[in-house]
Formats: structure tokens, C-alpha cells, sequence
């Protein structure tokens, strides 16, 4: 079975990586020349642990490849899959343009039966518009298949390697057949598969991250009125997460989620409901309980040292989650321009979203309000305060009495309520964390 994979984004190259790494024969597709080429280098667009390794190995063997030509890649294939961005416009929705695109595309070149894959994040109805807007272009019988994704960001490969589910909507048999046989490679039980209609896996992967945000946006909210009474958020999510009925996953509270999924999909999913005349009350509390996490760091920081003018504020993360370098909707983006506002300079350090951070600050940066730094210790010289916002491995057990000889003033605020309160407390730290007594 020939694949094509159109998109060579986040999840369009781990999908063909992985495809590839079963033993299919994969070509990736993408109009950015650079991309390509770097691709076919080993340089990877984005950083994902493990992703380079896969990459290369299979393209040595001639299992995966890259173009930029669509018609010379999609001639001969059985499966291509749609894998381009759905960005979010001004409304919250979910711009299908690029989706339409590639579909006209791909079934004018189509030399043959074909299975077409939206693995795009879309919202409930698009493969129908999809297959509106394209069937007459199609020159030869076509297999309609929505099949979203369900990737982590740091643990991509083993989420779609080991998934928990694979899900699949498709009208026709020989479609969610050929998707069966597709990823059977990866699961020990076939009832992992779940086939059902297109409208229903494509409304599942909105659902699915709306929970999840959910829980994050309820444990926030719950963190913030145990600091108000006296209480202790960690306890209480130990206390819910062994009631087998809610489990432990998904109830750290901290300064809110971000990165490409759960803020452009919960928005998105509110923007559907009031297309038809419906509004989720729930996820649009999410939302807002989100948004206003995020800036919790700042109002502490406020409360701690008054006027911030001219105080200087070191960040140990920049990436919305560890293991990425996706800056995307990170709360320490929101904690950056408040502070600058306030005419404090911050100084940062991310193991890897410099580059990332360089784009999304450039005149920040170039006006000295920010500066990234070469490693978390020399963030904090004669720094006031220090604020946790990305949970790495390299800050969990840190050197507390280098930090405390390096900062002006020993105010720690724990975004990620990763260190033990009463120890840093005791070596002389005014400590901070978030719903912690």
C-alpha cells in the first residue's frame, strides 16, 4: 500500500514517519521548498524527541520521501492523507481553505481508485463540504475517510506508534477496510479501531480536547479559591484522582494550557455550536477560566513587589509545555507583554524555544525588555523575582542556593506547583505556587 502525505507539519510528519517506520512506502508532500529540502538533509521543522531518528532511518531505506510536487506524488498512491493547518480566523473558527485546496488538488491528479484522508483537525460536517466542493473533480472512484489525530507534543511517536484508539469515519466499506489494515501495525486489539460515521470522528477529536481543557480550566478555577480559603489544591486532586469514576490524569492546576490544540479547538467547537443556534456554556467557561490563568503569575508578581517598573524578572520556560518548542498560546507569552507594559525587564531561558521565542519577540528582544538567555542560572542574576512557567526536567531539582545567591530578592512563583513549598520556604525563598496553602 502506496501513502501520500500532504502537509509536513506537526502532524502530517509524524504520520508518514510512523507509516513509514511499519514498513509502508510514504511520500511527504510540502509547498516550502526549504522544508523539503531540509527534510531530506535530517533537519527536522520542528523539535519533537525521537522524530529526527525515525525520520532519517526510513528515508535511508527509501520508505519515506519528500516533494513538493502533488501531482507526481499523488500518481499511483492507494491512501493520501490531508494534513495541512487549520488555523483559527478572527471568529474563532477554523479556516478550511488549505483543506479545500489540497482536496481539488489531489483528486485532479489521482491516477487511480483512492482513498482520501482528512487527518486535518476540521470541524463536524467538513468531509461532507469536502466531498461538495471536490467529487467533480474526481476521475476515478474515491473512498471518503476522516481519521483524526490524537497526538501528545513530546510524545508524538509513542502516541501514534501505541495509540490508545485509532479512530476512523467513513461511509464505505472498502475506505474504513483499507484505514483497518493501515494501522493494524500498531495496535494488539482491533477493537483499539473505532470505525464510525465522518460527522462522528470529526466532532470525537473536538470533544476529546474540550475534556481534557475541561479539567485543566476546573482545577485552575479550584486552585483559585483554595487560596482564598485555606486549602491546598494538591491534596484535593489526590483526594479526586484515586475516585476510579474521575482517575488521576489532567487535574495539575497551574497558569493555564496553551499550544495548537486545545485553544484553537475549544474555539472552534464553541464557533460550530452557535452556527447551529447552540451554546456550549461549559467550554465557553473553559475559555474564559483559561484566559485568566494565564495572567495569574503577573497579579502575584504585582502583589509581591508593587510597582514593577524597572524590576527584573527571570523565566525559566517558554514553550506552553516541556518537550516542544511550540510557543503557541503559552502562557508565558501573556506573563512577557504584561510585564514589558509594566516597564519590567525580563530575563529567560527554554532548553529549546529560543528560536521559537526569537520569532514571537524579535522587537522585544531588540529593545533589551527581554533577553534570552544561554542557561537557567544566568537568567537569575539580579533578578527580583523568578517565575516557573514550563515544567522541564532541567528545573525540577535545581541548585536553590546558587539561585538564591545569584537573585536580588528570593521571591519564587511556582507556576507548575512542581517544588516542595515548605523546603524552599526554609532556605529562605518567599514562595508562591498555585491553589497551595
Amino acid at each position: 500500500m502506496k501513502l501520500c502525505v500532504i502537509g509536513t507539519g506537526y502532524v502530517g510528519l509524524v504520520a508518514g514517519a510512523c507509516f513509514a517506520e511499519s514498513g509502508r512506502h510514504v511520500v511527504c508532500v510540502d509547498i516550502n521548498e526549504q522544508k523539503i529540502e531540509n527534510l531530506r538533509k535530517g533537519i527536522m521543522p520542528i523539535y519533537e524527541p525521537g522524530l529526527d531518528e525515525v525520520v532519517i532511518r526510513n528515508h535511508h531505506k527509501g520508505n519515506l520521501t519528500f516533494s513538493t510536487d502533488l501531482a507526481a506524488s499523488v500518481a499511483g498512491v492507494d491512501v493520501c492523507f490531508i494534513a495541512v493547518g487549520t488555523p483559527p480566523a478572527d471568529d474563532g473558527s477554523a479556516d478550511l481553505s488549505q483543506v479545500f485546496a489540497v482536496g481539488e488538488s489531489i483528486l485532479k491528479a489521482a491516477t487511480g481508485p483512492l482513498v482520501l484522508v482528512v487527518k486535518s483537525t476540521v470541524p463536524v460536517g467538513t468531509q461532507d463540504q469536502l466531498r461538495e466542493r471536490c467529487e467533480q473533480f474526481a476521475q476515478h472512484p474515491v473512498d471518503w475517510v476522516s481519521n483524526p489525530e490524537f497526538l501528545r507534543e513530546g510524545l508524538a511517536l509513542k502516541d501514534f506508534l501505541e495509540p490508545d484508539r485509532v479512530v476512523i469515519g467513513a461511509n464505505s466499506q472498502r475506505g474504513a477496510e483499507m484505514m483497518l489494515d493501515l494501522y493494524r501495525p500498531f495496535v494488539e486489539d482491533a477493537s483499539q479501531i473505532l470505525t464510525m460515521a465522518p460527522r462522528d470522528a470529526e466532532l470525537c477529536k473536538y470533544a476529546c480536547n474540550a475534556m481534557l481543557a475541561t479539567r485543566i480550566s476546573f482545577m485552575n478555577d479550584l486552585a483559585n479559591l483554595c487560596e482564598r480559603v485555606g486549602a491546598n489544591v494538591e491534596s484535593i486532586r489526590r483526594g479526586m484522582g484515586t475516585d476510579h469514576r474521575i482517575g488521576p490524569h489532567f487535574l495539575f492546576s497551574g497558569i493555564g494550557y496553551g499550544g495548537s490544540c486545545f485553544p484553537k479547538d475549544t474555539q472552534a467547537l464553541l464557533h460550530v455550536a452557535r452556527q447551529y443556534d447552540y451554546e456550549l456554556r461549559i467550554v465557553q467557561a473553559v475559555e474564559d477560566v483559561n484566559a485568566d490563568q494565564k495572567a495569574v503569575p503577573f497579579f502575584k508578581l504585582q502583589r509581591l513587589l508593587g510597582d514593577l517598573k524597572q524590576k527584573k524578572i527571570a523565566l525559566w520556560g517558554l514553550a506552553f509545555k516541556p518537550e516542544t518548542d511550540d510557543m503557541r498560546e503559552a502562557p508565558s507569552i501573556v506573563l512577557i507583554q504584561r510585564l514589558i507594559e509594566a516597564g519590567a525587564r525580563v530575563s529567560a531561558y527554554d532548553p529549546v524555544a529560543e528560536e521559537t521565542a526569537t520569532a514571537v519577540f524579535g522587537d522585544a528582544i531588540r529593545s533589551g525588555a527581554l533577553r534570552l538567555c544561554e542557561d537557567e542560572y544566568q537568567a537569575l542574576e539580579q533578578a527580583d523575582a523568578l517565575v516557573l512557567a514550563t515544567e522541564w526536567l532541567a528545573f525540577r531539582d535545581p541548585d536553590f542556593e546558587q539561585i538564591r545567591r545569584l537573585m536580588r530578592q528570593p521571591i519564587l512563583i511556582d507556576g507548575r506547583n512542581v517544588y516542595n513549598a515548605e523546603k524552599v520556604k526554609a532556605l529562605g525563598f518567599t514562595y508562591e505556587g498555585v491553589g497551595r496553602r
